[in-house]
């Protein structure tokens, strides 16, 4: 019977919940701004954890972006104050020391969903209408079987 979940995964997801809070209430610094962390991918012998973080803005950012480096150079230097409570939280043994990234997968969702709308349209994938009239039809179906 193959393992749902490796013991790294489930340290990665309860280290993601933390950070969450973390950065939420603990780091006061105005530059970091909304930040959601997004994924955090621990490495097999606890040595790093890569957190994925994106801001919550209107605009569209990239790692270039100002706003974006100003949070990561601050997430960064508050790593040590944060891997200690992380590791007091979850009383690890060994607490891998944390690298904050730029998370571009959203960026890619944005800009992949304009492309299929500039290709598609608004229309729906699906006409509701026809949909009706199949569930008619097979409605009329039944009822001549029965």
């Amino acid at each position: 019977m193959p393992r749902e979940f490796s013991r790294i995964d489930r340290i990665g997801d309860q280290m993601q919940r933390e950070l969450a809070q973390l950065i939420q209430r603990e780091v006061k610094d105005p530059r970091v701004g909304m930040v959601t962390v997004n994924a955090v991918k621990v490495s097999r012998d606890l040595g790093y954890a890569d957190i994925y973080v994106s801001l919550l803005t209107t605009e569209e950012l990239t790692e270039e972006s100002p706003q974006v480096k100003d949070s990561l150079a601050v997430l960064n230097k508050a790593s040590g104050f944060l891997r200690g409570q992380i590791g007091r939280a979850m009383k690890l043994r060994v607490t891998p020391q944390l690298r904050f990234h730029f998370d571009t997968l959203l960026g890619h969702s944005r800009h992949m969903d304009s492309l299929i709308r500039e290709a598609v349209g608004d229309k729906p994938a699906v006409d509701r209408s026809e949909e009706a009239d199949d569930d008619n039809a097979s409605n009329d179906d039944s009822e001549r079987d029965a």
